[in-house]
């Protein structure tokens, strides 16, 4: 199976549900779009995310447990991710879901099911032509 290595913070975002990537979203959406092998848009990362985290568990077991503590301030936390890389690497390999963990979906449908199709506006945009 091809994998791809990604940062431990990246990873523990997927997996803690905690932002601690320090690339923030672009973390949380690198490693998401690799793992589901889709183009997600914001409202399907909550879905994403539950999809990756366990998978990544299930991939990474030394990860089971590792989480930063509840109530702690910035400078704590990146001491505490510098700890964590130290003990389980800066980068791990990460492979993508298997087949039937990521249901793939047209995200203005599950945005419509998700919110109602009255709240959703789709604008057709038309290319500009020379």
């Amino acid at each position: 199976m091809t994998t791809r290595n990604y940062p431990l913070a990246d990873i523990l975002t997927m997996t803690t549900g905690r932002l601690l990537s320090p690339r923030h979203m672009d973390g949380v959406y690198a490693i998401a779009n690799y793992m589901t092998g889709d183009t997600l848009m914001t409202h399907q990362l909550p879905r994403a995310a539950d999809a990756c985290g366990p998978a990544l568990l299930a991939q990474l077991p030394q990860l089971q447990g590792v989480e930063p503590p509840a109530s702690i301030d910035v400078p704590d936390l990146m001491a505490w991710l510098a700890n964590a890389e130290r003990e389980h690497g800066e980068h791990l390999p990460v492979a993508p879901l298997a087949a039937g963990q990521w249901d793939r979906q047209d995200p203005i449908e599950e945005l419509c099911d998700m919110v109602g199709p009255e709240k959703v506006i789709v604008a057709p945009l038309s290319r500009k032509q020379d």
